[in-house]
């Protein structure tokens, strides 16, 4: 019993999910979430200053040079989703209402995930590197590309265009402030560790278990403040229990396609397991980080909490599914 339990019941998710719980109920005042917020930042730069200790700079410019795998990622980010996202949205607009679909869609065009899609790769023994390459530069276009697909796409819903237009000066400011995040918070520590791996490199990969616990730690403090953060700002008021229980529904939907686009789509593009298992992790996610600040500067004040909803949903299922997953594909041989 112990061992069927073992196989199928991973602690990690049960504690996520429990972290998940303790978000929507635990009553978090605004000096506790600045102090989460600082944990959170402070874990995602230790993760990828430890990243780029581990990994060797041959396994990093071979991930760049993985044009097959980059272009996957990106194809899938950009193209794939988007397509997805505007068909399950016309659908479903007549169930969730107009804001939430506006929502689904504005989901579907967000940058991937950057470190919940390079910590379980990690944890599913993919191609790290590839990971770490194929999110970073998803989010720097996102910058740009994802406010061109809201223009776009969602010129006409909700107001979106007065919205878009009336920040536009925030827009760049946000556009700006993403970059800079990105750089400062993931690029430069990844550097830093690049640039002592020569030294610490051998040390680090023979402790698996270091990179392991820095994983899942920084997706665990993620998780509870993203989720402690929206019930704060009483975003679960703004929708009916039925309008999330659709909403869960749809962003299964979504996910499954993708996680089944992805996977499959790697093995049509000749790609090693490895491989698939990053371009699985990076191009079914969906940025909550990028996802919320983008929000509120694309769209009216009034419009936008309605909008963020569909991303939180979405983020908070994902990372407990891929969690599941990571731990099956480590499993494999």
């Amino acid at each position: 019993m112990r061992a069927v339990l073992s196989r199928w019941v991973d602690p990690f998710v049960v504690t996520l999910l429990v972290v998940l719980v303790l978000g929507l109920v635990v009553p978090v005042g605004p000096d506790a979430q600045r102090v989460v917020d600082v944990v959170a930042d402070v874990a995602v730069t230790v993760l990828f200053l430890v990243y780029g200790m581990r990994l060797s700079t041959r396994e990093v410019w071979a991930g760049l040079r993985n044009w097959r795998l980059q272009g996957g990622i990106l194809a899938s980010t950009y193209v794939v989703f988007p397509l997805l996202g505007l068909l399950v949205a016309w659908a479903v607009a007549p169930v969730v209402g107009e804001g939430l679909a506006v929502g689904v869609l504005f989901l579907a065009l967000l940058p991937s995930t950057v470190q919940s899609s390079v910590a379980f790769t990690s944890v599913a023994r993919g191609n790290v590197a590839g990971a770490i390459c194929g999110a970073t530069v998803s989010n720097v276009l996102g910058m740009v590309v994802t406010p061109l697909l809201v223009l776009w796409l969602l010129s006409d819903a909700s107001g979106a265009t007065a919205g878009a237009s009336g920040g536009a000066d925030d827009g760049a400011l946000g556009g700006l402030g993403g970059l800079r995040t990105v750089l400062l918070q993931l690029l430069v520590p990844f550097v830093v560790g690049q640039l002592l791996q020569p030294w610490v490199g051998d040390w680090i990969r023979a402790r698996r278990w270091l990179t392991l616990g820095v994983d899942r730690g920084t997706i665990l403090v993620v998780v509870f403040g993203a989720v402690a953060a929206a019930t704060s700002a009483g975003v679960w008021s703004s929708v009916s229990g039925w309008a999330i229980v659709a909403l869960l529904g749809v962003s299964a939907l979504l996910l499954a396609a993708m996680l089944a686009i992805t996977w499959w789509g790697g093995a049509a593009l000749r790609l090693s397991t490895e491989d698939r298992v990053a371009l699985l992790m990076c191009g079914s996610k969906k940025s909550l980080a990028t996802g919320l600040p983008m929000a509120s500067v694309l769209f009216p004040v009034a419009v936008a909490g309605v909008v963020a909803v569909p991303v939180i949903v979405f983020h908070q299922l994902q990372l407990v599914v891929c969690a599941v997953l990571a731990r099956r594909l480590a499993l494999r041989d």
